[in-house]
């Protein structure tokens, strides 16, 4: 099945439903706030049907001529044979029919509805569960403005403001898109003094370059952004954005937006640093705000800070925002804590990889092994074995605490402990794949 969610104008069109019964008024109550012209047939009509003056109802049994001149058809009657035959007809007669509990025979379903003034969602499983949608229909109802209707009687009054005062097409649409999101924001419709302040400070702003914010999705599951950042990713006009992130993340920008994957992995780099510097650039001076999205924080071994000064050097306007690193968020999933009274007063994070040494691994390890607080390692799965084999030829004790975590994008977490000396042997009978993080010291055994 192919069902795509048209929103069609049914006010004032004629439509059947065929039962008088429970399902058949679930049904009317669901349409009634479109304002269709209902007929309702059967031989037993709920009282609450029949009270209903916004409603033809006819006690009695269905008649072939009664789809004629409808728009769409509801057979909810309590006998499957009707229900059948209504469907039948309704092909035959290219009318659009809708029979309850037989997808099969439908030709359109209903979706779980959420209806706040000129704001319509609806959530279809295609028929796999009701349940689920009804749930999602609930989460989104909790979620709206309690002003809704106001904001959206507000925005479309905008438009006529905006086409009086706004001459050029896609400034326009910017302006619009602004102040909607203005509107969400304050959960509130705006005021006359707001919208001729946006509107005011949107013309200075036209023409002039565009700006760079980088933003850290945080690690893991994408509900691990900051607020700030979702904010950001709402209002970005070009994203630039990595592996290892929940591409969930992308439902939250605009749908005019400029996505631009520029993934990089070990071994796997579809575009280098300075291309990436250059496309931020180029971006920017198009007049975009652009919206640099990274894994974890982009200035814990993200080389945000080289992007920063590409873009200073250019002149363009630029934002950090920054995000849950892995070095805190994904130890923390996982029970270990980076410090611990009696335990852990300290904690380094070491790149496990690094393009600087002969064997593209971390220098100073005999400073390393003296180290009491904690260890954390990032990108160095790979160098398991020479990190643990490096710390143990500098001194530190074989039985030192280790632990090797990965954070997944549903939250789940997978880790494997053990002691210093073992840890790698542990880690390749597992069949562990980066991403992961290694942590040594004593708080590395620890599971809250």
């Amino acid at each position: 099945m192919g069902y795509f969610p048209f929103f069609m104008d049914i006010k004032g069109k004629m439509g059947l439903i065929v039962g008088g019964g429970r399902l058949a008024a679930h049904k009317v109550e669901k349409l009634l706030p479109f304002e269709p012209v209902l007929m309702v047939v059967a031989p037993d009509i709920q009282g609450a049907l029949l009270e209903n003056k916004q409603l033809i109802c006819q006690e009695r049994e269905f008649m072939d001529t009664d789809v004629d001149g409808k728009m769409f058809v509801i057979a909810a009657s309590d006998n499957r044979e009707v229900n059948q035959h209504v469907a039948n007809l309704c092909r035959q007669r290219n009318i659009l029919v809708n029979v309850i509990d037989d997808k099969m025979a439908c030709q359109f379903l209903f979706p779980a509805l959420v209806k706040e003034g000129k704001l319509t969602v609806g959530i279809s499983t295609e028929g796999a569960s009701p349940q689920t949608a009804a749930f999602l229909r609930s989460q989104i109802a909790a979620a709206l403005p309690v002003q809704m209707e106001e904001i959206l009687d507000c925005l479309m009054e905008l438009r006529q403001y905006a086409g009086e005062n706004i001459i050029d097409p896609d400034a326009r649409s910017g302006f619009l898109k602004e102040a909607a999101l203005l509107c969400m924001e304050k959960n509130r419709a705006l005021s006359k003094e707001e919208i001729n302040t946006l509107c005011s400070c949107f013309l200075k702003e036209m023409g002039k370059a565009g700006s760079v914010v980088l933003t850290g999705a945080g690690c893991g599951p994408f509900d691990l952004i900051t607020v700030r950042g979702l904010n950001a990713l709402r209002k970005a006009q070009a994203l630039v954005y990595d592996d290892l992130l929940d591409e969930r993340l992308l439902a939250h920008i605009p749908e005019s937006c400029e996505k631009i994957y520029v993934g990089k992995r070990s071994g796997k780099h579809s575009m280098t640093q300075e291309a990436i510097n250059s496309l931020l650039i180029e971006k920017a001076k198009q007049g975009k705000r652009v919206v640099r999205l990274k894994g974890g924080d982009p200035f814990v071994f993200g080389r945000g800070g080289e992007e920063i000064l590409a873009l200073k050097r250019e002149g363009i306007e630029t934002g950090q925002i920054p995000g849950i690193t892995s070095v805190l968020g994904v130890l923390a999933a996982a029970g270990i804590p980076v410090t611990h009274r009696g335990m852990s007063r300290s904690f380094h994070v070491i790149t496990g990889h690094t393009a600087d040494t002969e064997d593209g691994m971390p220098e100073q390890f005999e400073f390393l092994a003296r180290l009491q607080g904690t260890l954390v390692f990032l990108m160095g799965l790979g160098h398991l074995k020479e990190i643990a084999g490096k710390l143990m030829a500098y001194g530190k004790e074989p039985d030192t605490p280790a632990a090797v975590v990965r954070g997944n994008f549903d939250g789940s977490i997978s880790a494997i402990r053990g002691c210093l000396s073992e840890i790698a042997q542990k880690v390749e009978v597992s069949g562990m794949k980066p991403p992961a993080v290694i942590v040594v010291g004593k708080t590395a055994e620890m599971d809250l």
